[in-house]
């Protein structure tokens, strides 16, 4: 669904000239214009729809970060037309504004607004999803059971085959967001991987200090904390910064799941 919105009007509302808020959705209707020659506005490297379809990565997998927080407790019938809504009203127009260009929080634009560095989808991907998810499950409540029954993964192995899954496939989302194989993509990489292994690390710990041993799911779960919050930063940050925010990334995120997410 996510791709058809992207061809027919999504990429020409997040990056076709507009104003502050939102690109012109018929500029490229369609993806008109969209081929092989480069646009020296995103990507003066790459055809035009290399980065086109670069871009619709990061469109589809934002809609579905949202599904865990109401996942069997919705009629699929409402949670299209939610996605649907969503990703035309909130997704669309965030992109253009903090990755569009002359975007109100396009850190590059002149006559920015308010700057926003955002490297590869920490405020376009992650907040929207994030805060959206976090209002989806306070309007539909709380699960039953919760917080008095256990609610552990049904398969912890597949649980850790596809936080490696994750792991290998953040490189693309992050070096990626270099647009070409150069220096910035190798130092995006980098962090990347440093910051996952540090929240690992720190998740770990703490559950290993606080209930008597770690798990396997502690540190899989951290691994991704880690992933998630060096994201918007992977592509400014060096490596022992990006250590650094992962290992504050663990033990905020375990903090959370633990401690707050129960309250």
């Amino acid at each position: 669904m996510i791709s058809a919105l992207w061809m027919v009007f999504g990429y020409s509302m997040c990056f076709a000239p507009g104003n502050a808020f939102i690109g012109n959705p018929l500029t490229h209707f369609l993806l008109k214009g969209v081929g092989a020659a480069p646009d020296p506005n995103y990507a003066a490297t790459i055809p035009s729809q290399t980065f086109m379809l670069f871009q619709m990565m990061f469109a589809i997998i934002t809609p579905a970060l949202i599904s865990g927080a109401v996942a069997e407790r919705i009629k699929f019938k409402a949670y299209v037309m939610f996605m649907l809504i969503w990703t035309v009203v909130i997704y669309f127009p965030l992109c253009h504004m903090v990755w569009g260009k002359g975007g109100y929080f396009n850190w590059a634009s002149y006559g920015c607004k308010i700057p926003v560095l955002d490297f590869a989808g920490g405020t376009v991907v992650h907040i929207s999803s994030g805060v959206s998810a976090l209002v989806f499950a306070l309007m539909i409540g709380k699960r039953d059971g919760f917080p008095h029954e256990p609610m552990v993964p049904h398969n912890v192995v597949l649980s850790l085959i596809g936080t490696g899954l994750l792991w290998v496939g953040w490189f693309g989302f992050n070096a990626g967001s270099a647009l070409n194989a150069g220096s910035l993509a190798t130092s995006a990489f980098a962090a990347t991987h440093f910051s996952a292994a540090a929240a690992a690390l720190s998740w770990a710990f703490l559950e290993w200090k606080l209930k008597g041993k770690p798990s396997v799911l502690g540190a899989a779960s951290g691994m991704v904390a880690g992933l998630a919050t060096i994201t918007p930063a992977s592509g400014f940050v060096s490596i022992p910064g990006a250590f650094c925010i992962g290992l504050v990334a663990g033990m905020v995120c375990y903090a959370s799941v633990t401690k707050i997410k129960s309250v």
